[in-house]
């Protein structure tokens, strides 16, 4: 899916997209209905704006799909008028400029996937400063003026690599395919990875950077098994098993190393046949819900409304952690394959919060 930098939805854009198929799913939700008494922070309908910094992978657009189509059900309560995205792969210098292009936009909110957890702070200032709610996706940010609504990234890799240090043993030696360097996913993701192997007794032998990239995820592995022929696993983060694997298969290594996989419909593919040729075989898929832009919407509609939050659901100063959704694995695989199956081989599997779980979080 092309996406231009900068695109302002209204009624009829969103009407086509859903016209066209290009949302990939629908999330059903009570949504709180728009007010009209003259109440300041609670008055709408609002406009939401949307910063996305990176537009490398099938994931990101489907976190996107998903968010049009959960602001078209907000829209036709009257919550919500335009969805205002600013999409591109940029730097940090160049998702400041997105923000302050979505400030010039007279947007009452931001939902920001962010290259940087600081590097933002100073435009999130400004944001703030003409009253913007804020929340961020994907990865967490420091500011105090950002509301973190996302996975814990750390938690997340480290249920892979616990299953994969239960396969290679203690003593055992990795190779890690990690996605963008400095990227704070990444980082976060790597730390946790890296905490289990280091109580487990792992060596990782090698750890390089593939960008979330499917293609460049087989050639970092590939170059990874060439410079490291005798390892026991792969490490590698979503958006890149599928190459990984590949990798494994063109060298014959597909049933001697075992590697970490993913929740995604290409992948769960290449699983179920190995699984069919192979009793033996196995593998784990963590998912990373794209529709965290879905439960951000929730949320931050009913900041707008003038919610306050509940004690508890703040964390670490500006986080809701969202739970993590069901791991696929060899005992559950048939089910969880029969969901997706007739996806696009890019699909991930996805979840959202619901609307009333959304209140929840609320006083």
């Amino acid at each position: 899916m092309g996406w231009n930098p900068r695109r302002r939805f209204g009624p009829r854009a969103l009407g086509a997209l859903a016209a066209a198929g290009i949302v990939l799913a629908a999330t059903a939700c009570s949504n709180p209905q728009a007010t009209d008494d003259g109440g300041g922070e609670s008055e709408g309908p609002f406009t939401i704006g949307v910063s996305n910094g990176f537009i490398g992978s099938e994931w990101r657009e489907q976190m996107l799909s998903v968010l049009e189509d959960s602001f078209a059900e907000y829209k036709s309560d009257g919550v919500v008028d335009e969805l205002v995205v600013e999409s591109a792969d940029v730097d940090v210098n160049g998702q400041i400029q997105q923000i302050r292009n979505l400030i010039r936009s007279d947007v009452d909110a931001i939902i920001v996937n962010p290259n940087s957890p600081t590097a933002l702070d100073q435009v999130f200032a400004e944001a703030a400063d003409q009253g913007i709610e804020i929340v961020a996706i994907d990865q967490a940010v420091e500011s105090e003026h950002v509301t973190n609504v996302v996975i814990d990234q750390a938690e997340w890799a480290s249920i892979s690599a616990e299953w994969l240090a239960g396969e290679v043993g203690d003593g055992g030696r990795v190779i890690a395919v990690n996605g963008i360097d400095g990227h704070p996913a990444n980082e976060a993701r790597w730390s946790g990875a890296q905490k289990v192997f280091d109580e487990a007794g792992v060596e990782v032998v090698a750890n390089d950077f593939a960008e979330w990239d499917q293609s460049k995820g087989q050639t970092v592995t590939r170059d990874l098994l060439a410079s490291n022929p005798n390892v026991d696993g792969v490490f590698v983060q979503d958006g890149m098993a599928l190459g990984a694997m590949q990798a494994l298969q063109a060298e014959g290594l597909e049933d001697e190393v075992a590697i970490t996989g993913e929740a995604r419909v290409g992948y769960m593919k290449e699983w179920n046949k190995l699984r069919e040729s192979d009793e033996d075989f196995s593998s784990i898929g963590v998912p990373n819900p794209p529709s965290v832009s879905v439960s951000a919407l929730h949320v931050v509609v009913r900041m707008l409304q003038g919610g306050e939050f509940a004690d508890g659901a703040i964390e670490d100063g500006n986080t809701i952690y969202l739970p993590i959704p069901e791991t696929v694995t060899d005992e559950n695989f048939d089910e969880r394959f029969a969901e997706v199956e007739d996806k696009p081989d890019a699909y991930a599997v996805d979840h959202s919060i619901s609307a009333e779980k959304a209140d929840s979080y609320f006083k």
